[in-house]
């Protein structure tokens, strides 16, 4: 299958970070890709660097953004995962991943289950947890196990999906540094960051897509300075392989090509599936072993 992973910058509005990305997928489409990925709140700047209600405005249009990304899709002829701020009900919001077949349709949605709550990546103040469980997306390229950022650093949640037949884990994401951090710390977040996922992949002998942001972008309230977005897009193949890995800066299209037969043949060599201790880990659901 090929897939096509678009990292983008902020390019100041709405209206124009939309029709970049409207680019972008149509440059994947004359590629040839079937399934087009972007990354987490693609639509505007992360606003999650302060506590702003103001913010709370940007998902009003939640459900004609959907219409139009449904639009997109259908046009393009291709599968579509996105990634938009929904708003449920008065004072009730979620990061949610809408994923749109071929023909427009809706293939299905996931709510962002984990929230964080750190310094500039303040999610808890405009995200409720998601409440539709760890449940892989069918379409006509395959059972896609969508997943958001934060959601990254939980190998439970890269488990669940895998056992409910998920056949590819797709990450959109928002994730990068603070200029004034040193440059070795930087390395080991960034670098922490691809290890998990490349562990997911391991262990669970599936390929792992992870879509990030690129560019800084300045926290509006003035209180801190702002994210620098770390790109590093990447593909891991079934046995955490690297089949492809962007690098911190660019915009683009890229086009990756998987085997998603190759699967079968991982998990033959390594079942750890089959040899997971099940009666045996009724612990995993507690808080913590005292």
């Amino acid at each position: 299958m090929k897939i096509a992973l678009i990292q983008q910058k902020f390019h100041g509005t709405k209206e124009a970070m939309i029709a970049k990305t409207c680019d972008l997928i149509a440059q994947a489409k004359q590629g040839g890709a079937e399934l087009v990925v972007l990354q987490e709140l693609h639509q505007t700047q992360y606003f999650c660097q302060s506590e702003d209600v103001g913010f709370f405005d940007l998902a009003n249009d939640w459900e004609s953004d959907v219409k139009f990304w449904a639009n997109v899709a259908r046009q393009n002829g291709v599968v579509l995962v996105t990634s938009l701020f929904e708003k449920r009900t008065a004072g009730l919001y979620h990061n949610t991943a809408f994923v749109f077949e071929r023909d427009g349709t809706l293939a299905g949605k996931y709510r962002k289950m984990h929230i964080p709550d750190d310094p500039q990546f303040y999610e808890k103040f405009y995200f409720t947890p998601g409440d539709l469980g760890f449940e892989p997306i069918q379409t006509s390229v395959g059972k896609l196990g969508v997943l958001v950022c934060w959601d990254q650093w939980y190998p439970e949640a890269a488990r669940l999906m895998a056992l409910k037949g998920a056949e590819i884990l797709i990450y959109p994401t928002a994730i990068g540094w603070f200029d004034d951090d040193a440059n070795d710390e930087k390395s080991r977040q960034l670098e922490a960051w691809v290890a998990v996922q490349r562990g997911h992949s391991v262990a669970n002998g599936v390929p792992v897509v992870a879509v990030n942001r690129v560019g800084f972008e300045a926290d509006s309230s003035g209180v801190s300075k702002g994210i620098r977005f770390w790109g590093n897009s990447f593909v891991f193949g079934a046995q955490g392989e690297q089949i492809f890995r962007a690098n911190e800066q660019d915009e683009a299209c890229f086009l990756v090509d998987i085997d998603m037969k190759r699967s079968e043949d991982v998990r033959r060599i390594w079942p750890f599936l089959r040899d997971r201790r099940i009666e045996n880990y009724a612990d995993l659901t507690k808080r913590f072993i005292d």
